[in-house]
């Protein structure tokens, strides 16, 4: 029993150390592009090809498995909830004495009561997400879509910033420059998230409480 808990500890300690945030987005985040054997094999024998053909005399926007575009990350969202409940009631009870207690309580007797009851609640949430990154074509739909994911890793100080991002384009949307707005982007999904010394401390603070309810004493 006790090899086991020190197997278990062990294992856990070295999960905690190399900690990576799991994620929304869809995988895989790149792809390389396609080789002229993965493309479709010419069939009529001519020097120009649609698969490979790229005009020179025209922005070069993104359109192929494994071309890169640049996203502007512009995501503000906002949410505000309020609500509200009351109650009462009340009522009250009167009856004439029986004679042989007349005496004691009276001819008449008679009882009230009544409860009132209220809540409120309000919350609200706003976040803000800007910035930029580039993301890759991934695959090209059958109505021209294109899927698009891309990850940046960010390493400062014992930390690393993990900020992900996938989406479906519509190839209309994508302006000057080669670049597309995230609100643009439809099924976005954009994450930034972290795996720095604060996450291995909650880590290791999960893993502590889990043995110390093991422990005899």
């Amino acid at each position: 029993m006790t090899k086991t808990l020190l197997a278990a500890a062990s294992l856990l300690a070295l999960t905690a150390c190399g900690t990576t945030p799991t994620s929304i987005v869809q995988q895989p985040t790149t792809a390389r592009p396609l080789t002229m054997a993965q493309m479709q094999a010419p069939t009529n024998g001519a020097i120009f090809q649609a698969q490979s053909y790229r005009p020179h005399f025209e922005d070069r926007r993104a359109r192929q498995v494994g071309d890169v575009l640049n996203l502007v990350i512009t995501e503000k969202t906002a949410a505000v909830k309020a609500g509200a409940t009351s109650g009462s009631k009340s009522g009250s009870l009167a009856f004439a004495t029986p004679g042989p207690l007349v005496g004691n309580l009276g001819a008449n007797v008679s009882t009230s009561g009544s409860s009132k009851f209220a809540d409120a609640d309000n919350q609200s949430a706003s976040n803000t997400f800007t910035g930029n990154m580039g993301v890759t074509v991934v695959e090209v739909l059958a109505n021209g879509n294109l899927i698009v994911a891309g990850e940046k890793q960010i390493a400062m100080n014992k930390g690393t910033e993990f900020i992900r991002f996938s989406g479906m384009v519509n190839p209309d949307s994508i302006a000057a420059g080669n670049t597309v707005l995230s609100t643009a982007v439809a099924d976005a999904r954009v994450e930034y998230r972290t795996n720095s010394k604060i996450d291995r401390a909650e880590m290791n603070s999960m893993v502590s409480r889990f043995f110390l309810s093991l422990l005899p004493f």
